[in-house]
């Protein structure tokens, strides 16, 4: 298969993968043949993307990080228990924190399964209600590193419930600042800032849970240098559950389009939390998300540095940066050069070319 933008989509094209809508709902069915009213759609409601059966592919199909239907309910049940703090319902929300669990508990299951399992953010992404599966998202990564770091399940737990709710606090804070389109103010961002203090407040008050997951909700926001919020904790002061949310939280929100920002590349995201190792990140957690997290899926067309175009088919699990990829001829149609394969990372002739980006 090829991931395919929206921009490059052509009718006759056929779907690999089903088309998800904004809150997750299936738009179109794998198989689907595309036609120009399905794309005319596709362009109106500003889908970003999708996978695209090629012929010539014998790459491995990627099946994704968790289940639909697991991402479907742990959305649902965050969405409930803020609703739930906005009606100050405190019976429901005890239900909802039950619910958390239980959700958290597969998720833990689901990603165990498979600790070799590398992560291509594609399969996280979602194009509204962001809070809601920007909680899921932070959660399923910090997870998956907690897992890739050895963490025990009871650890596990702690942290996948910190991640779940680390942004909480942002119940108590007005919704016309939240969604806010433009950068904010100086006051305005002050204003922000106390969302982890108000999550950790709250959380102590009201939920009784596991103390590392509170303090985490309140340190997501901490850097390694010391420049953080709400406390300026520095090194190792910020405590593990908080260092490891702190970089999930800002690779999926460089990674999703927001009102004042479009997404950017997974590649550009990765550049930007390498750069930071050792300032705002932890940099043996940073070592740990380099060997998790693909920053080109299988089926991305990619420029490189020698002037090829081509297409991913396989990763390099020693160096995700590098992987093995296809050439291919532009003309009227992409057509595959036959029977080569360039390894990036392992054939010496080629250690000197780069992936430059994505081919949009």
């Amino acid at each position: 298969m090829i991931f395919v933008q929206s921009d490059n989509l052509k009718p006759g094209m056929v779907l690999a993968r089903d088309l998800l809508g904004p809150r997750n709902e299936v738009l179109l069915t794998r198989g689907h043949l595309l036609t120009a009213a399905n794309i005319a759609r596709l362009s109106q409601i500003e889908h970003k993307d999708a996978y695209i059966v090629d012929n010539l592919d014998d790459a491995t199909e990627d099946e994704g990080i968790i289940s639909l239907r697991l991402k479907r309910n742990t959305v649902n049940a965050v969405r409930a228990l803020f609703s739930h703090i906005e009606s100050d319902n405190r019976e429901a929300q005890s239900h909802s924190f039950l619910q958390l669990r239980h959700y958290l508990d597969e998720i833990i299951d689901e990603l165990s399964a498979d600790r070799n399992m590398l992560i291509n953010m594609a399969d996280l992404k979602a194009h509204d209600e962001y809070t809601y599966y920007h909680s899921v998202s932070v959660a399923t990564l910090s997870v998956l590193l907690g897992i890739s770091a050895n963490m025990n399940r009871t650890a596990l737990y702690k942290l996948g419930m910190g991640a779940l709710m680390h942004d909480i606090g942002k119940v108590f804070i007005s919704r016309e600042l939240i969604n806010k389109p433009s950068t904010l103010t100086t006051e305005e961002f002050e204003k922000m800032k106390r969302h982890s203090s108000f999550g950790y407040d709250y959380l102590r008050e009201q939920w009784g849970g596991p103390v590392e997951s509170v303090v985490a909700v309140l340190t997501h926001h901490e850097r390694y240098d010391g420049g953080g919020y709400p406390l300026g904790l520095i090194g190792d002061k910020q405590p593990l559950e908080g260092k490891i949310i702190a970089l999930s939280d800002v690779y999926d929100a460089m990674t999703s389009d927001r009102s004042y920002h479009s997404a950017l590349p997974p590649s550009e995201a990765i550049e930007h939390i390498m750069g930071n190792s050792g300032v705002m990140f932890d940099p043996q957690v940073v070592s740990t998300f380099m060997k998790k997290v693909v920053p080109y899926p299988v089926g991305s067309k990619v420029r490189l540095s020698n002037g090829l175009t081509a297409i991913v088919v396989a990763t390099n699990k020693e160096s995700l940066m590098r992987p093995k990829v296809k050439p291919i001829n532009i003309g009227r149609q992409d057509v595959r050069v036959d029977d080569i394969v360039l390894d990036l990372l392992n054939d010496p002739a080629l250690w000197s070319v780069t992936i430059l980006g994505l081919d949009r």
